[in-house]
């Protein structure tokens, strides 16, 4: 029987949460700030270790925009690569990330911004505006994923 090798992982894994959270014709957004990297994403983030994904989505949503949210259908599940050199942590291993992303909508609460956190700001922006912000591509996976069970009637 041959041995298996043990050491360090050779990438690293980040599962996070997110929440598409659509009123009308407004989406809730974050505005994500770190590093000298911005833009615009949706609000969740990585699960604490132990935490399940729909706790963390509403813990995470919580910090970043002052809601409270209930979370509707799992919209999709979205995974992305950043190789070493790309990563901002300067970490010398690729991420492989994991978003588990959600459809909302905000039962409590009031708008707030998150302090000392990876988001600067939280907003109402419409629609029609998405296209037009500097914004990160979960943004744009979210909207899809949310329009395309909207069109089924499921979101």
């Amino acid at each position: 029987m041959s041995e298996v090798e043990t050491g360090p992982p050779a990438w690293d894994v980040r599962v996070g949460a997110y929440g598409v959270i659509v009123d009308g014709s407004r989406i809730l957004l974050a505005h994500w700030n770190e590093k000298g990297a911005s833009g615009w994403t949706l609000p969740g983030g990585g699960l604490e270790f132990g935490e399940d994904a729909p706790a963390a989505a509403v813990r995470e949503i919580r910090e970043e925009t002052g809601y409270d949210a209930e979370l509707g259908n799992l919209l999709g599940v979205d995974s992305f690569f950043v190789p070493p050199e790309r990563r901002l942590s300067g970490t010398p291993r690729p991420l492989h990330a994991l978003r588990i992303i959600y459809a909302a909508r905000v039962v409590s609460g009031a708008l707030a911004h998150e302090a000392a956190g990876s988001t600067d700001e939280a907003a109402w922006v419409e629609l029609g505006e998405v296209a037009s912000l500097r914004r990160v591509e979960l943004v744009d996976v979210g909207l899809r994923l949310y329009s395309q069970q909207a069109g089924r009637g499921l979101a």
